[in-house]
């Protein structure tokens, strides 16, 4: 991917970001604009656009991206109380960095999924 996608950037080590667990496919690091006390963004570090490219790309880092949303949701105590896992898919969706990316939120009560 070329030097515009932000989260690619992370990934390169080009841009800081705040790790909170990286495995060989996947990387998990503190949104810098958190909507819940806890809010992680779980990326596969090669870059597919949407939640449907990587499902129709690789459906195995698919998987490996959740099994490390599920990591980090039990390292920051949110299975107990629950969390939220969120993709947000094209413009209609709100995605803004056309990087895949899962938000997991948690630490509060999150009220309802979407606001009128």
């Amino acid at each position: 991917m070329g030097t515009d996608c932000l989260f690619c950037r992370i990934v390169a080590g080009e841009i800081p970001a705040t790790v909170v667990r990286e495995t060989a496919t996947t990387l998990a690091f503190r949104d810098i604009d958190p909507k819940a006390p806890t809010h992680v963004l779980v990326i596969p570090k090669e870059h597919y656009a949407d939640v449907v490219t990587l499902a129709e790309g690789d459906p195995g880092l698919a998987g490996e991206l959740l099994g490390t949303a599920a990591v980090v949701a039990e390292e920051e105590g949110l299975t107990v109380d629950g969390f939220r896992l969120m993709f947000n898919t094209g413009p209609y969706g709100g995605q803004e960095v056309f990087h895949v990316h899962a938000h997991l939120l948690g630490g509060a009560p999150l009220g309802p999924m979407l606001c009128r």
